[in-house]
């Protein structure tokens, strides 16, 4: 008799897991539909406003061959038939197509990823070395963080009079001498009570 529950006890166990498992597919499968369309939707965002950035383009062109300027014209239009180029394709393929597209390109020209991947690293090293530079500066100065507020600690600069004569430092290599000579304190005007 316990080896009857206990074997129903395994029944039910299993069933449940396996409805679990069946409700958790459904839910990753949800999931994975809202996020291609998402994915779908910024992509044909991105490739309406690649294909305006091909319109201006191409009015850049057309002022240009208003001024005379043929040469330069030639390369806007050239730039914005690439340009719309690009924008119909992100308009029109899904990201299915896209990653196929990008994987097949991967493997015709492994060389043109690695050269990419290569190129990417050195822009990033250099971004971070930069701003590595500049927090170390901060540091070293004493600055804050940007978002954070800072306390002055010195004293502002003393207003001086245009009269009273300013010392010059001695330089490096000579002996301390006096530069400023001394002037007596004028009387300041104020009203007679």
């Amino acid at each position: 008799m316990a080896d009857g529950s206990v074997g129903e006890a395994q029944e039910k166990a299993q069933e449940v897991a396996g409805e679990a498992q069946e409700k958790a597919r459904d839910a990753a499968g949800k999931a994975q539909e809202t996020v291609r369309q998402q994915v779908d939707q910024r992509t044909s965002q991105a490739g309406e406003q690649v294909t305006g950035t091909a319109q201006d383009l191409r009015s850049v062109g057309e002022e240009l061959r208003k001024q005379g300027k043929d040469t330069p014209a030639k390369l806007a239009d050239r730039a914005a038939e690439q340009t719309e180029k690009v924008g119909s394709y992100m308009k029109e393929k899904g990201p299915d197509e896209m990653l196929h597209d990008v994987e097949d390109f991967g493997r015709q020209r492994p060389w043109a990823v690695l050269a990419g991947g290569v190129a990417l690293g050195v822009a990033a090293a250099r971004f971070l070395k930069a701003s590595s530079r500049d927090r170390y500066q901060q540091r070293s100065n004493g600055a804050r963080p940007t978002g954070q507020v800072t306390r002055r600690t010195t004293p502002p600069p003393l207003n001086r009079s245009a009269v009273e004569p300013v010392a010059t430092p001695p330089p490096p290599t000579a002996t301390p001498t006096p530069t400023a000579t001394p002037v007596s304190p004028t009387p300041s005007a104020t009203p007679a009570p």
